[in-house]
């Protein structure tokens, strides 16, 4: 099927920081496709919803920590085609939040240097958006 042809989903996606330059990065539950892999926190843009207010509903529902759209700063976005649809994904960076993350979902978690994320597996949508984040931080 040509990529032209296949369906385009929306996900948004934060690289969110702490006060030692470290990233949160979220292990795949089993049972979820890409089981296992390490991506950054996000999920699907509803409709309706701005991509800042997706990754803000997300934040909570997946971590429990509050942000506010004012604490998004936009750095990059993936485009990648997979298999049954084509993948649109903003990355914001977020060092500013309520709470301390929490899994909530079922998934691991782990603060980890952009220069040691190349350790960890991730989707072919995420790994090229390590180096945005090695040259940021």
């Amino acid at each position: 099927m040509a990529s032209g042809s296949l369906p385009l989903l929306l996900v948004t996606a934060c690289a969110l920081v702490d006060a030692d330059g470290r990233v949160l990065l979220s292990q795949r539950p089993e049972g979820k496709a890409l089981a296992g892999l390490w991506e950054f926190p996000g999920g699907k843009v509803d409709p309706g919803e701005t991509p800042e207010q997706a990754l803000i509903r997300e934040l909570e529902e997946e971590l429990g920590i509050e942000t506010k759209i004012a604490c998004l700063a936009p750095l990059t976005f993936a485009s990648h085609t997979y298999e049954t649809f084509h993948l649109l994904m903003p990355l914001y960076v977020c060092r500013r939040y309520q709470g301390t993350p929490r899994p909530r979902e079922g998934q691991k978690l782990k603060w980890v240097r952009p220069r040691d994320m190349r350790n960890y597996p991730m989707p072919p949508a995420d790994e090229p958006l390590i180096a945005h984040l090695i040259d940021l931080l």
